[in-house]
């Protein structure tokens, strides 16, 4: 049985406001701890044959410097790739560019276990501040918690997620509370960054909707 509770608490889950050359940006910040190695784990995201089996296909030149597309989603530039610990990538679509930057770092554990901590930084600039009023970080932090939830289930059982049941998943009521919960986190990290409260849980329901399919709020 799929443990909501478990892997909505697994995200530590963080907004930030700042800048990127010159201009008003966000910051989603995801990070979640893995029972692996750091090898490892960096293997699971940068190998063209694992990234499939938690994410979604990629192409491309997968090097310093390289151009990669991922299926169906972003394409962009390979900026920085320091293995086991960093990569940096530009995140391109729809006309727009955001950066995406993943740091690796080996963790400890009480019971002598492996432990690794993978942390994503989505940086934005705000170039359609009505999207983001209108949905808040939810709407690029619900995508990748759901990408680190896959990444997670690969690691610990070594399993190729099947893209068709993930999306009839999407439609169960696991699916369902796990989106939302992780919208009203999103919400909160937006509120711990100084959003309006009323303004921020509003977003949040909104992008609960887009991602379960309910009725937006009035």
């Amino acid at each position: 049985m799929f443990d909501v509770a478990k892997h909505l608490g697994a995200i530590t889950r963080a907004v930030e406001s700042t800048t990127h050359d010159g201009k008003p940006a966000k910051v989603v910040v995801a990070s979640r701890t893995y029972p692996t190695t750091p090898d490892d784990l960096w293997d699971a995201v940068t190998d063209p044959e694992r990234i499939p089996r938690w994410f979604a296909a990629v192409e491309g030149d997968l090097r310093l410097g390289g151009r990669f597309q991922v299926q169906g989603n972003a394409g962009g530039e390979i900026v920085a790739c320091d293995a086991p610990t960093h990569l940096s990538l530009t995140w391109e679509m729809g006309g727009g560019v955001s950066w995406v930057d993943v740091t690796i770092e080996e963790g400890s554990s009480s019971s002598g276990e492996e432990s690794t901590t993978l942390t994503l930084r989505h940086t934005a600039e705000q170039l359609d501040p009505e999207f983001y009023d209108t949905y808040g970080p939810g709407a690029v932090g619900v995508g990748w918690e759901l990408s680190l939830m896959g990444l997670a289930e690969h690691v610990a059982t070594g399993a190729t997620m099947d893209h068709d049941e993930v999306e009839a998943w999407g439609a169960t009521d696991s699916g369902r509370a796990f989106m939302g919960g992780s919208a009203d986190g999103w919400g909160e990290a937006a509120v711990a960054d100084g959003e309006d409260p009323t303004a921020a849980r509003a977003a949040a329901a909104r992008t609960t909707a887009f991602y379960t399919g309910a009725e937006p709020p009035a």
